[in-house]
């Protein structure tokens, strides 16, 4: 780890007052120890980064990266945010909600990405909140370029004389994880407050931006704190090099240096049958957290990023001294809308 002269500096140094940037967050989120879950595993000491408690539309990690871009977005006269993910995406409710509150229009894309769902899929969790914030949406069938089908609308948008700015799936570029720097600086300045450093950071891992944002930041303060993302979707090596590729563009757009991919760490033994498919081990991660901690996580993301922490304790991954950091991205909503795989669990 840096010495405590050397991150002073590197800390102060990273400023993103340069960018584009509106207040939508509650920040910082708190830390938490989690002693049950624990001593219910016999593993390293358990501690939770709460960005489900970012504040709007019930949190999750997508309002820290929505600051930057709906800021960029202001800057550019933008009157509608136009946005894309699978049916109950986290991203998509919390990019509705900040349309609202900076009183701009809001059109998605919903990805028809999960299979074999009935009907009220599409009508309750994250859907029933896109649609009180007053989004309006299209559906798309499974397999399409979904960035590129929201580029074309945005496109027809501006033809038909609005004036949209479109924010990429997840708001996984650039400019989205910069609002993970910044949390890879809040928690660099919790440690370095507590004198208690983490030894591992474990997260869900999706489109992206989340744990390209953390390893950039870390990187470019010179601080050494692994980031392991748990993958919800891609394989491995698909999964690296994607993480990989927006840590470097995230780094030149902060004018550091560009990292090895040797740096980026990835599991994607908790994937299941695919995307938003609950695996048994995900239901596990529900329960247990629930019971043990009173937090909730939710099926898509943060449960396959616990059950991928309680599975690699389980297999003596960390040292039981290790002080491992778990971040919550939020996204509980989207439990009501797995409710026939939940109950089924419980019996």
């Amino acid at each position: 780890m840096a010495d405590t002269a050397t991150l002073d500096r590197k800390t102060a140094g990273l400023s993103l007052d340069r960018f584009p940037r509106t207040a939508l967050c509650h920040q910082p989120t708190p830390i938490e120890a989690m002693p049950r879950l624990s001593k219910l595993l016999g593993g390293p000491q358990l501690f939770i980064k709460r960005d489900d408690c970012t504040g709007l539309a019930t949190g999750g990690n997508k309002t820290r990266k929505l600051e930057f871009l709906v800021g960029e977005a202001l800057e550019a006269g933008a009157d509608m945010l136009v946005t894309q993910g699978a049916v109950q995406s986290n991203h998509v409710r919390q990019t509705a909600a900040a349309a609202c509150k900076v009183g701009m229009k809001c059109h998605v894309l919903l990805e028809r990405r999960v299979p074999g769902v009935d009907a009220s899929y599409e009508q309750t969790g994250n859907v029933l909140l896109d649609n009180l914030f007053g989004a309006t949406h299209e559906f798309r069938p499974p397999g399409l370029d979904m960035n590129a089908e929201a580029e074309a609308v945005t496109e027809k948008l501006r033809a038909e004389g609005h004036k949209p700015y479109m924010i990429p799936g997840g708001g996984s570029n650039p400019t989205g994880a910069l609002g993970y720097v910044n949390c890879a600086k809040e928690i660099v300045e919790h440690c370095d407050s507590s004198g208690d450093p983490f030894d591992w950071l474990v997260m869900a891992t999706g489109s992206t931006g989340t744990q390209a944002g953390l390893v950039a930041g870390f990187h470019a303060m010179g601080y050494n704190l692994p980031v392991l993302g748990v993958s919800v979707r891609q394989p491995h090596d698909r999964q690296v090099a994607a993480v990989h590729g927006l840590t470097q563009r995230t780094l030149e757009k902060l004018g550091a240096d560009p990292i090895d991919v040797s740096e980026i760490r990835v599991d994607d033994g908790y994937v299941g049958e695919g995307y938003g498919i609950p695996a048994s081990s995900t239901l596990e991660a529900i329960h247990l957290t629930a019971r043990q901690e009173g937090v909730l996580l939710d099926p898509v993301y943060s449960a396959k990023g616990m059950a991928g922490l309680i599975g690699l304790i389980r297999q003596g991954f960390f040292k039981t001294t290790d002080k491992v950091l778990f971040l919550h991205t939020g996204g509980a909503t989207a439990l009501f809308a797995y409710e026939d795989q939940l109950i089924q669990s419980l019996n």
